[in-house]
């Protein structure tokens, strides 16, 4: 693991890099509310943690692991029961700073499905039903992980944006779906700029924050 907690005892930094305990920074039940699964119920996990550093996101809070507390996978998943959720989001910050596979392992043998969102900058651990690929310029995703993308969800904040959309959508396998979202706070002036895109590149869909309209978590 690159990105280092600061003073922690020698068994939790095993149990961290054993991906045991996790930095939790929220867990919450509601509707997933972009990209492809828009609409689903699922259990969100997460996690903190980022050294990707994007100047716009809304989640700034996540960055820095080391003010949310080491929780063991074990209560992660009795709370995710507690809900009768069947199906799991770990997002972030960026969970492949850490180690996933004993968490996934935990929710698959629950049948509980599992899924992902992250910048791809790390390496792919745990076991997925469903991985969305969501790259930051700042930290662009390792080579590997575009064959593994189930979705390819590219915020646009200004008009480069679709040039490196299609720069990305060249590397990601032929089955992955293509979704270009608006920056929440550029939503008024690069939405119309999207809708016109994919009209003319009907490859792409749009994917909007559908949960901050319906002001769930």
């Amino acid at each position: 693991m690159n990105y280092k907690l600061h003073s922690l005892k020698p068994e939790d930094e095993k149990l961290l890099n054993e991906g045991k305990l996790l930095p939790l920074m929220e867990e919450f039940y509601t509707i997933q509310g972009e990209g492809y699964n828009t609409g689903k119920a699922a259990y969100f996990i997460r996690i903190g943690g980022c050294d990707v550093g994007c100047h716009w996101c809304d989640v700034k809070e996540s960055w820095d692991a080391n003010i949310h507390p080491l929780t063991g996978i074990d209560v992660i998943v009795e709370h995710v029961q507690s809900y009768n959720a069947k199906s799991v989001v770990v997002t972030g910050g960026e969970p492949l700073i850490y180690n996933l596979n004993a968490l996934t392992q935990v929710l698959k043998n629950k049948s509980i499905e599992t899924y992902i969102e992250t910048s791809g900058a790390y390496e792919l651990s745990g076991e997925w039903d469903w991985i969305c690929l969501s790259p930051k310029k700042t930290m662009p995703p390792l080579e590997k992980i575009y064959q593994e993308a189930n979705e390819l969800k590219v915020i646009v904040f200004n008009q480069h944006d679709f040039k490196w959309a299609e720069e990305l959508a060249q590397k990601v396998n032929p089955e992955c779906y293509l979704y270009l979202q608006p920056e929440w706070s550029k939503r008024t002036e690069v939405l119309p700029k999207i809708v016109d895109y994919v009209k003319v590149n009907p490859k792409w869909m749009v994917s909007l924050q559908s949960h901050k309209y319906m002001n769930i978590p």
